[in-house]
């Protein structure tokens, strides 16, 4: 239940007003979440390094910045 209380609250603040506001969780699963990335940990932050060629790093980048505000 915790999955799907996740991939809801991704749905209500990540993806309002995007094309993949009203899209099924495993759509969201596939264009956001199973994607091949370089996380490298600091002590102060953390950073994803996306391919310059997936195709929906600009999407990507505007759910965290949603998410991260709560």
């Amino acid at each position: 239940s915790l999955a799907c209380c996740l991939m809801q609250r991704l749905r209500e603040i990540g993806m309002r007003g995007t094309e993949y506001a009203k899209a099924q969780a495993g759509t969201h699963r596939l264009r956001l979440l199973k994607i091949g990335a370089v996380i490298i940990r600091n002590t102060r932050r953390i950073r994803f390094l996306l391919s310059s060629a997936y195709p929906h790093q600009q999407l990507f980048c505007q759910v965290v910045a949603r998410l991260d505000t709560g």
